[in-house]
């Protein structure tokens, strides 16, 4: 009989903040690709563009002016997902099939630059802190509303992400509920936490520390890692050294510390395949609610989709749809390609 062997052979991984399985297929990563492949933009795009709505003095689809901004600016969405009106609703419906109840929220746009053509790896750590104190801002905002119990942080980057504006912003969506995936990680931390005392991710984390073998990037105080469960074929976690549940908690120096792993993190996906490399990126931290939450800890997810070089992109469909998750190349090759590559962007040699 054969000795098992993870790097080569079919097996599942388990994901403990989601409760959630994933199947890894080592052996597929060698199979010929003649599915499609993305059309990669080469335009080089100016440092102004007059036809953007996000670009310092544009006016907006709404008919408002941007400031002269020079640094991070934030506003209200002109498209909003949520509202913030506050509406009658009668929850005492019968029906058990057609559940249904209103949702309370705001979003918001962070624009991370003025300049239309600069993103976060191309941004200087001194400009990324400044949108790490945005964040913080936004976060203690909104979350000090009455009817505001999660704020979520967010970016797409790159049209292949359904990314419509290329101008480097991010956004925020507060509400009155947990999302989904929020209300099952927080569900499954605090699991954890009652039962050991500890936090789930602190403990994850010095484990990995200790086997070194998923690891991208480590500084004083954070960590970028691929995860043992990862689906994504280049997904990475950010997660606080020390305990702490929120964005707000951050020292200066952690401030600093998580602009330049932001900045190194991001630099080595464009190295990767040599092109601005999208993404979308979260943080998960603890909700607003008034509760303490000692079971979260900070960090940060980045899911980007592209496979095997800049044109092809992993597709979630058939098997991952009906069944679950899936990935061919092993988290532990996707982070020994990223921790090889160079912290000095490729548009800088």
């Amino acid at each position: 009989m054969k000795k098992f062997d993870i790097h080569e052979d079919p097996h599942r991984r388990y994901n403990p903040l989601i409760n959630e399985w994933v199947l890894v297929s080592p052996h597929r990563a060698k199979r010929p690709w003649q599915g499609q492949n993305e059309t990669i933009s080469t335009v080089k795009m100016p440092e102004y563009d007059q036809e953007c709505y996000l670009c310092p003095s544009n006016v907006r689809a709404n008919g408002e002016v941007n400031p002269q901004y020079t640094s991070s600016f934030v506003f209200d969405n002109d498209f909003a997902a949520m509202r913030q009106d506050e509406i009658t609703f009668d929850d005492n419906m019968e029906p058990t099939f057609f559940k249904v109840k209103p949702e309370r929220g705001i979003s918001r746009v962070v624009c991370f630059s003025p300049k239309h053509n600069e993103t976060l790896p191309e941004m200087e750590v001194g400009q990324i802190e400044n949108v790490v104190r945005a964040w913080q801002k936004e976060y203690t905002f909104l979350g000090n509303k009455d009817f505001i119990n999660y704020v979520q942080i967010f970016e797409n980057k790159g049209s292949v992400m359904g990314c419509s504006n290329p101008h480097p912003h991010g956004q925020i969506w507060a509400q009155s509920s947990l999302p989904t995936q929020v209300a099952r990680t927080q569900a499954n931390l605090k699991v954890y936490y009652d039962q050991h005392k500890r936090s789930l991710l602190q403990d994850y984390l010095t484990q990995e520390l200790q086997q070194k073998e998923r690891i991208v990037i480590e500084n004083e105080y954070f960590v970028a890692l691929v995860p043992f469960w990862a689906i994504w074929p280049f997904e990475t976690l950010i997660i606080s050294k020390r305990h702490f549940g929120r964005i707000t908690n951050m020292t200066a120096s952690e401030i600093t510390s998580y602009a330049a792993i932001l900045k190194i993190l991001t630099i080595k996906y464009d190295n990767l395949f040599e092109t601005s490399f999208p993404y979308s990126s979260g943080i998960h931290q603890a909700p607003t609610d008034g509760e303490l939450h000692p079971e979260w800890q900070f960090h940060m997810h980045f899911y980007p989709p592209l496979l095997r070089s800049a044109s092809v992109k992993k597709f979630m469909v058939g098997y991952e749809m009906m069944g679950e998750s899936q990935r061919d190349i092993t988290p532990e090759k996707s982070a020994q390609m990223l921790r090889g590559l160079s912290d000095v962007h490729y548009k800088s040699k």
